[in-house]
């Protein structure tokens, strides 16, 4: 069984652009290519498209996906590696519903909390293990003192700058401006300004550097990130939930027009 270029970017919820860009970067050949040009995937290119997808979700950039995939051929054991990371993130969410339900539950009833509950789940050190797992142990310690030496007020104006970011995302969707158009490419622009501001640009979930992915994908702090990168990091705000819900709030469908408008705005003026 095949499908095509149009059917696999939908099931995927990515575009056909993006398969293209993969297949011209060697990370997904077709498994064939039709007399009308149309490329064609078998059930072993959508595999490796899931491996791709997950891996991006880590914030790897395109070139060390490559060398990942071309590492590991036994395409079980990666998979495996993956599902392991994902319940382990699983776990992690399924705490942080649990002490929501406990802070409402005793502030309702107007008892009293307890630290250890009210936080459980939300430490971002929760992700040491993936982060050393996938990077070393420096990506991490790298990441953390990043963070941590931004201070209280640091922090605030982080995470304030893209709420503000995330806002007008929003409302450029709203408004139905064109993802090529000038509205939504000034706001592609700020967003990778943010970006570049850390070196722990993947963790734009709005918690702290967490996997602190970014400090061994991206770029330094002062330079611009790279064209794959942030067309990479466009694909997990859809493909991740962690990371499409802090556009969806503002309406559904926000996530893919960012995804959509940072992809153009790499193609036109990044490098990598």
């Amino acid at each position: 069984m095949e499908w095509s270029i149009q059917e696999i970017a939908r099931k995927a919820g990515t575009t056909s652009r993006t398969l293209r860009h993969y297949g011209d970067l060697g990370l997904l050949v077709p498994s064939r290519l039709g007399s009308n040009g149309y490329r064609y995937y078998d059930q072993d290119a959508l595999v490796r498209l899931q491996r791709i997808l997950l891996l991006r979700e880590l914030g790897l950039s395109l070139p060390a996906i490559k060398d990942v995939l071309e590492g590991q051929q036994d395409t079980c054991v990666a998979l495996r590696a993956h599902l392991r990371l994902l319940e382990q993130e699983q776990a992690r969410i399924g705490r942080q519903i649990a002490s929501v339900r406990t802070t409402l539950h005793k502030t309702e009833e107007g008892t009293e909390l307890m630290a250890e509950e009210v936080f459980d789940g939300f430490d971002h050190t929760a992700h040491e293990r993936e982060v050393t797992e996938r990077w070393g142990r420096a990506a991490y310690e790298e990441g953390d003192r990043w963070w941590r030496g931004l201070g209280e007020e640091g922090r605030k104006a982080f995470l304030a700058e893209h709420e503000a970011i995330a806002r007008d995302w929003g409302r450029a969707r709203e408004a139905g401006a064109d993802a090529g158009g000038e509205q939504a490419q000034e706001i592609a622009r700020r967003h990778c300004a943010w970006l570049s501001s850390s070196t722990a640009a993947s963790d734009a979930s709005g918690g702290g550097p967490g996997r602190a992915a970014g400090r061994a994908a991206g770029r330094a702090a002062d330079k611009e990130p790279g064209r794959s990168y942030v067309i990479g990091l466009g694909e997990m705000y859809v493909a991740d939930p962690r990371f499409g819900k802090n556009y969806d709030r503002y309406g559904d469908g926000t996530a893919a027009f960012v995804r959509d408008a940072l992809t153009i705005y790499a193609e036109r003026r990044l490098s990598d």
